[in-house]
């Protein structure tokens, strides 16, 4: 079966599937309690309202294949944000008080596989800009 869906697609749609569950996280705990849990780790509390809405808008786009690229960027960029203002001083593994930066940095590598990867042929990006090139 995962031959036929394909290492990108079942990749692409799991990822968009974490950044979705996070995103809607986010949404349950209030925005306003993200913004001062942030605020209270030294990031600016506006990043709370980004990232919800990147990791919710941004896993929708992944799930259905769409700006693939452009998606997985972004998640690029909101990992390495994480990691370094927030997991770093943890260690890869964390310890008793904090989590480590293991996930995060897993979800960079599959981001970054994406990114260079492109387009899986079950994609709205392979399904739109494929037509677009044949015409």
């Amino acid at each position: 079966m995962i031959k036929h869906i394909g290492v990108p697609t079942l990749l692409r749609v799991v990822l968009g599937i974490i950044f979705l569950a996070h995103g809607i996280s986010k949404l349950q705990m209030g925005l306003g309690n993200v913004e001062a849990w942030f605020s209270s780790m030294g990031v600016p509390g506006f990043m709370a309202y980004v990232a919800a809405f990147v990791e919710l808008a941004g896993g929708i786009l992944l799930i259905v294949g769409l700006f693939t690229r452009v998606v997985s960027a972004l998640f690029i960029v909101l990992m390495l944000g994480a990691i370094v203002t927030v997991k770093l001083s943890s260690g890869l593994l964390g310890h008793d008080q904090a989590a480590g930066y293991e996930l995060e940095l897993s979800l960079v590598l599959i981001s970054i596989y994406l990114l260079a990867s492109g387009p899986a042929a079950l994609s709205l990006d392979h399904l739109i800009f494929n037509k677009r090139r044949s015409a």
